[in-house]
């Protein structure tokens, strides 16, 4: 079969090209991940793992600007982002050295009852056994990171399938394991395009944990094709929701809920969607947010003073401008934006009281628009914040420690952010989607327990 070609979201050019797999590079991958996890001799000691982890933290904090640069490039993420998403990532390697030193199981309780007495009890944690994990296309680096290097420093053989439209990033990470002293046969990259392939590799038995990063409708029909006993997690999207309150300091909460509303185009799982405003405070609020957007740089994603880059593919910006000029047309009254720049550029927008039945109210938007509503009652807000099947991260900007916790108490979510916006994460922190917006927990350390068994032993003896 033809090589995939890789090209640069913004203009289009050619990048590289990767091998598409066939069903029988699955069948050898799965095969060999598999081999290796029933040979316990084989398996790679916790100084080798640590060993290998810390100096590909070091190769990556090295070649920090290259890989960036190829990330910007390939995905269209700013390269100011960019590089903070190289950061994260030699963080998030030193991170699972850092959970191997400190977390070694527990002692059960004994010696409670007749029964127990004598008896001594511990766990241990050991591999699940081989990750298949297919990842996204919106953090090329960083999302590899986190779905690779926990199954390495826990001990699983991984089989990992990055989006075919940016792949290379995935391959410089694994390379730079290889680098760093991994077994090439401990990490394998596939990238089929056909999805017969790519389902055959999710299916197979011999996967033991699916880790998945991506569109809910995918990832949902991916975990109904499971093995029986295979153990997954799901991340997907949402409509994050922010409950602006009127006494809320905009000089410090617009700036933030800017950024995380145009931050990558967008095209972030949690990004700011929908601000439900205090009605005294509403245009006021979207006015200013549209003051912000407005100023940013949209283009060249690799030029270093690009704020906005562009959107994954040229039909993506025809979709989020279908949903904006259809908001626009039911009464939603524009800010800013609302038009495209380029065939692979959107202008941030800022949209003011869109129909609440709009696509741009009910789905997750994946582009640079921010959604303002305004409220009177914060009940009756939180209740339209929780009108959605999906679940996922969300705010609330006020000064009252009662607003916060109404809010925290009552809005649907897997976490809340105060005065902060709804994309906050640091990555050894729980990344949970509720809902239709995801299975399982993400972040280092949770992912880390997750690809693992924890493994009991009981021990009876006289002299206990």
């Amino acid at each position: 079969m033809t090589d995939i070609p890789v090209t640069a979201p913004y203009d289009g050019s050619a990048i590289d090209t990767v091998p598409n797999a066939t069903m029988e590079d699955v069948e050898n991958a799965m095969a060999t991940a598999h081999a290796l996890y029933r040979n316990r001799d084989g398996w790679l000691s916790k100084p080798q793992r640590i060993d290998i982890l810390r100096r590909a933290a070091e190769i990556i904090k090295e070649r920090r600007e290259d890989l960036a640069l190829q990330a910007a490039r390939e995905g269209g993420k700013p390269l100011m982002d960019s590089l903070v998403e190289i950061d994260r990532a030699a963080d998030g390697v030193e991170n699972c050295v850092e959970v191997l030193r400190s977390e070694g199981g527990r002692v059960i309780p004994m010696s409670l009852n007749p029964s127990s007495t004598g008896r001594v009890a511990f766990t241990q944690f050991e591999p699940i056994g081989p990750v298949v994990a297919v990842s996204a296309f919106n953090h090329p680096f960083n999302l590899i990171v986190h779905q690779v290097t926990p199954a390495i420093a826990v001990g699983c053989p991984v089989v990992v399938k990055p989006a075919d439209i940016t792949p290379l990033s995935c391959f410089a990470f694994v390379d730079i394991l290889y680098e760093a002293g991994l077994p090439k046969e401990w990490c394998q990259i596939v990238v089929p395009q056909d999805l017969d392939v790519a389902s055959a590799l999710v299916s197979d038995e011999r996967n033991a944990f699916f880790s998945f990063i991506g569109s809910a409708r995918v990832g949902w029909m991916l975990r109904s094709k499971l093995a029986p006993g295979t153990r997954c997690a799901l991340e997907h999207g949402g409509a994050a929701p922010v409950i602006l309150a009127a006494d809320a300091d905009l000089d410090d909460a617009l700036p933030r809920l800017a950024k995380g509303g145009f931050y990558h185009a967008g095209q972030v799982c949690v990004s700011v969607q929908r601000i439900f405003a205090h009605s005294s405070i509403a245009e006021k609020a979207a006015e200013g947010l549209a003051d912000l957007g407005a100023k940013m740089k949209v283009g060249d994603p690799t030029s270093a003073d690009t704020e906005v880059g562009p959107l994954i593919r040229t039909g993506e910006v025809d979709r989020v401008d279908e949903w904006v000029q259809a908001a626009i047309a039911g009464g939603a009254k524009c800010l800013t934006g609302g038009e495209k720049l380029s065939d692979t550029c959107y202008k941030p927008t800022v949209l003011l009281n869109p129909p609440a039945d709009a696509n741009v109210s009910t789905m997750e938007i994946f582009g640079p628009v921010i959604c303002v509503y305004a409220y009177d009652d914060i009940d009756e807000a939180i209740e339209q914040a929780n009108s959605l099947p999906v679940s996922f991260q969300a705010a609330v900007m006020t000064k009252d420690i009662d607003t916060a916790m109404r809010v925290y108490n009552r809005i649907d979510a897997t976490a809340v952010m105060v005065n902060e916006h709804t994309a906050f994460r640091v990555d050894w922190m729980p990344f949970a989607g509720a809902r239709q917006s995801g299975h399982g927990v993400g972040g280092i350390p949770f992912t880390m327990h997750e690809m693992q068994i924890e493994k009991m032993m009981v021990l009876r003896s006289d002299e206990l």
